[in-house]
């Protein structure tokens, strides 16, 4: 089966781009590796930013402004610039696909308060945004004649010389390897927080599986090293708490009562000062007793239900604990303004790293960023694909991933993989995490080392393969082994704090490392880990060239 272009990721981004791509003559396919309403994007409860009034010049340069602050010294401002102009038309076009956003009672969109935000800019669906948004764009996708194919796990990208040529995806149904020729792809499958597993609001299959797609294809990886905690998570079962709580007027207390952080600043200030406390010894709370009990059941719902399901906590009357969880992942595929150095191959949202969030994103602006961007990634592979014929596909590749598959089901293991992947977690989070060093970061890198090489002795014991879950997981463990090293990597090399990444033997903040670090894998296990060259470097060295 051929597709003229192929999404890879069913969020935000993928529906973005496959709606904007779809034309009355082109086939667009839309490809995931679960169902369609299985994403990050569709748990993103609390919002999206956006200035609705697009003539509002004076509030559109406070969200550019405040989204720069947060950046701290990494965003890039073309970027961030086009994000905030065009976040008025996002919502304007997410209304007219259905996406109900709560409004008062003049029919007025109604908009909430979100941390490092100067003004109330979050639009909401109560506190189920991105599920709200998510339903209506499958929809949308749905009528403009998109296809899903679903259950259908990418293992690669298949290329010719600097053009892509099509996708190779393993069935789950059946486990067998096939491939999909494609004039133009776009990789929109999601960030890497997952690999914190048990710390983290990520689903444990969110591991980056295309970002460790883009490095098999040569492509580099971006400020992998930037990992956002989210301050608010259940501490029992890390269940996300929006940031809607804080927003609509939640607290937070230790285990003497005090408000200790004000509760609308930077992530990544409430994640570090939470996480202090708990290191005390203290335990830290969300506190909503004060509020009305309407404002929880229609601003909150969400919460309210899963509080009391999950853990037994009515926070309309008891105090709710809560820790800092993995959540989201600032870094990605290197692709300004969508475009890889791929010819054909376009990312967006989670996947990429497009210099909308620097070293610390904004809250309400990752759900904006997958509209926006993937609303252009789609636009732009429309474009390429209009021109561009089908390329042959380099079998080798395919042969390459169905060997991978067969290797897999043969032999036997006495190695756990699941207990691997918690391992993975554990260690990341411990040494990897809120606060890092040296030493801690160094110990995760050879620990991780050791189980890269572990993991290539990993078979299924189940060898039926039917849907077999094993082979899958055991896939994404090798992934997400491959991308915790260029998280250290990352993390060893920026010897500063900065936003998400904070460095005990570097706290302070250097003026001058304003620079973003770029990885590469040459071959399986060796990176290349270096600063981005700057503007002028690679202006001279273009002068030269030419």
């Amino acid at each position: 089966m051929t597709y003229d272009i192929i999404i890879i990721g069913s969020g935000i981004a993928g529906l973005m781009a496959a709606i904007e791509a779809k034309s009355e003559i082109n086939r667009v396919a839309i490809i995931t590796k679960s169902n369609i309403f299985k994403s990050n994007s569709a748990i993103a409860s609390g919002g999206i930013n956006a200035v609705i009034d697009e003539n509002d010049n004076t509030q559109i340069q406070e969200h550019i402004d405040d989204t720069m602050k947060s950046a701290q010294g990494l965003g890039n401002k073309k970027a961030v610039t086009y994000l905030c102009k065009r976040a008025p038309h996002i919502i304007k076009k997410l209304c007219d696909y259905g996406v109900a956003f709560d409004k008062d009672e003049k029919g007025k969109i109604l908009q909430r308060s979100f941390g490092g935000g100067s003004s109330k800019r979050t639009c909401f669906v109560g506190d189920s945004t991105g599920a709200s948004i998510t339903q209506a764009l499958i929809k949308k996708a749905k009528l403009s004649g998109v296809e899903f194919l679903v259950n259908q796990y990418v293992m690669d990208i298949t290329k010719i010389d600097s053009f892509v040529s099509g996708v190779v995806v393993l069935k789950r149904i059946d486990s067998s390897v096939i491939v999909y020729p494609a004039k133009a792809i776009v990789l929109a499958g999601g960030g890497y927080a997952g690999i914190y597993r048990g710390f983290s609001t990520n689903a444990q299959d969110c591991t980056g599986d295309l970002l460790s797609v883009a490095l098999r294809a040569g492509l580099s990886l971006k400020d992998m090293e930037f990992v956002q905690f989210h301050p608010t998570g259940f501490a029992k079962t890390s269940y996300l708490i929006s940031e809607a709580a804080r927003g609509e007027g939640g607290y937070l207390v230790n285990s003497d009562g005090e408000r200790f952080v004000h509760e609308l600043g930077t992530r990544d200030v409430l994640a570090r000062a939470i996480f202090e406390q708990i290191r005390k010894g203290q335990k830290v709370y969300l506190d909503m007793r004060h509020l009305p009990l309407s404002v929880i059941e229609t601003r909150l719902p969400s919460l309210y239900k899963n509080a009391y399901n999950q853990v037994g906590i009515d926070i309309s009357a008891e105090l709710l604990e809560v820790k800092p969880v993995a959540h989201y992942s600032m870094g990605g595929i290197e692709a300004p303004f969508t475009c890889s150095s791929l010819k054909g191959l376009f990312v967006c949202g989670e996947s990429a790293s497009l210099g909308v969030h620097g070293a610390n994103r904004l809250g309400g602006n990752s759900l904006l960023e997958g509209a926006v961007f993937g609303e252009l990634a789609g636009m732009k592979a429309k474009e390429y694909a209009n021109y561009q014929n089908f390329l042959p596909i380099d079998y080798n590749v395919v042969i390459k991933d169905m060997s991978l598959v067969d290797r897999i089901f043969e032999g036997d293991c006495s190695k756990n993989f699941n207990a691997m992947r918690i391992s993975v977690g554990k260690i990341m989070f411990q040494k990897v995490g809120i606060f890092r060093n040296a030493s801690s970061l160094q110990e995760a890198f050879d620990y991780m080392k050791y189980l890269r090489l572990e993991s290539n002795t990993l078979h299924c014991i189940d060898k039926d393969k039917n849907n077999n879950v094993e082979l899958i997981s055991i896939l994404e463990l090798r992934n997400a082994l491959e991308l915790s090293e260029a998280i250290i990597l990352g993390a060893l090399k920026r010897e500063e704090s900065r936003g998400a990444h904070y460095r005990e033997d570097f706290p302070l903040t250097c003026k001058g490392a304003k620079r973003h670090i770029l990885i590469k894998e040459y071959q399986k296990g060796f990176f290349k880990v270096a600063y981005e060259e700057s503007k002028i470097v690679q202006f001279i060295k273009k002068l030269l060239i030419d």
